[in-house]
């Protein structure tokens, strides 16, 4: 049986000696509730940043209040904006963010209801995943924070080019 993906993560950043930095919208800190499950975690994460409203992206992960307005917070811009605040705010070597539409409502024409961005900074560079998750609003916070794991550990992997 294979290990939980946070396991798998952690012992894989430990190894490394690595630092993780979170910044979350739509899963309101679900990514890091998971990482901290696991005992030492503190060994390789330093902390998350919630930052739900457009005020607090800009005040807390440093998100140009341009970049929002051109793109909306649920964009490849802003995730990637989001995760190179958090790395800096927490020097850590990597940093996951997380900004979508969990619902029921707020989805659009071009970003319906299960919208998600992921975006991923690192030292060797920036990557962003979007995904449309159809389940309910839980169920879409649950996914994407399972995809952020996912995300971090494909990097690790050396999955990602």
């Amino acid at each position: 049986m294979q290990k939980p993906i946070e396991i798998q993560l952690g012992e894989t950043l430990r190894t490394r000696g690595l630092k993780l930095a979170t910044a979350e919208s739509c899963t309101g800190g679900l990514i890091a509730d998971r990482i901290t499950d696991v005992p030492g975690s503190s060994d390789y994460f330093l902390g998350g940043i919630v930052a739900y409203a457009y005020e607090a992206k800009v005040a807390l992960l440093d998100v140009s209040w341009d970049t929002l307005r051109a793109h909306g917070a649920v964009s490849r811009e802003v995730v990637l904006e989001m995760a190179r605040g958090a790395r800096k705010a927490l020097s850590a070597d990597l940093a996951v963010s997380v900004s979508g539409i969990a619902g029921p409502g707020g989805g659009l024409p071009d970003k319906p209801v299960g919208t998600t961005w992921l975006g991923l900074v690192t030292p060797d560079g920036e990557w962003a995943r979007q995904f449309v998750w159809d389940s309910d609003r839980r169920g879409n916070k649950e996914l994407s924070a399972e995809a952020a794991l996912q995300f971090v550990l494909d990097y690790l992997d050396g999955k990602l080019k």
